[in-house]
């Protein structure tokens, strides 16, 4: 099965990308990188005979990898075109940024309102706590 994820690999990494990097990684897998679009997918044995799990992610800043964003289940005899898809599919759900679907919380931007003056509701804050000092003094003296 691994010749197979391998050779796999090979294929989709030439229909998804021209410029990929091939590797094995640690469990036994197949990863491919993209470092120009600072994206990876992996393959890996799924739970049938004819199952690879495709797992997607992002690569960050230092060339780590981050872990995956996406994962599906396919089958390895579908067809290089049909996995290519699914990895497009996957690799497009890891795309930060503008887009289709909602951002992850820490990214999510809220719109204020601001403007050249101090607001009404502003003043007033200072000048009750100003006026809570000058109460708290004038008790004190």
């Amino acid at each position: 099965m691994s010749a197979e994820l391998r050779e796999a690999a090979d294929e989709l990494a030439d229909l998804l990308w021209k410029e990929h990097t091939v590797y094995r990684d640690r469990s036994g897998g197949v990863v491919i990188r993209g470092e120009h679009v600072q994206r990876w997918i992996s393959l890996s044995t799924g739970a049938g005979r004819d199952e690879v799990l495709l797992r997607a992610g992002r690569i960050l800043d230092g060339g780590t990898t981050a872990p995956a964003r996406s994962e599906a289940v396919a089958t390895l005899s579908a067809g290089r075109t049909e996995l290519a898809a699914v990895c497009r599919r996957l690799l497009a759900e890891t795309a930060p940024g503008p887009g289709p679907g909602p951002r992850p919380a820490a990214t999510r931007r809220v719109r204020t309102r601001r403007s050249g003056h101090t607001s009404l509701r502003s003043w007033l804050v200072v000048a009750c706590v100003a006026a809570v000092i000058g109460l708290y003094l004038a008790r004190m003296s």
